[in-house]
C-alpha cells in the first residue's frame, strides 16, 4: 500500500475531518481514505460530450433549434510549389 503526506492542511479542515471520522466510528486516516476513494470513484464515470452537457443544461429552458448550415464541397488545399 502507498502512503501520502498532506502538508499545509488548514486547522479547520483537520478538525472537521476528526469530527467526521468520530461520527462514523473511524480513524482520521480511514476517513480520509474513504473520502479520497469516493471522490476518485465519482470522477471515474463515463465521459459525456460537450454537446450532451449543453443540451442538458439548456433543456429546462425549452432548448434552442438551430438551422443547419448548407455544406459546400471541400476546397483544394493551397499549393506551395
Amino acid at each position: 500500500m502507498a502512503s501520502i503526506t498532506i502538508r499545509n492542511l488548514d486547522d479547520g479542515v483537520k478538525r472537521a475531518l476528526r469530527i467526521r471520522a468520530a461520527e462514523r466510528g473511524r480513524s482520521r486516516a480511514e476517513e480520509a481514505r474513504t473520502i479520497l476513494r469516493e471522490a476518485v470513484a465519482a470522477g471515474a464515470g463515463p465521459e459525456r460530450g460537450l454537446g450532451t452537457e449543453l443540451r442538458d443544461l439548456f433543456e429546462p429552458f425549452g432548448g434552442v433549434e438551430l438551422d443547419l448550415l448548407r455544406r459546400e464541397p471541400v476546397r483544394e488545399p493551397p499549393r506551395f510549389d
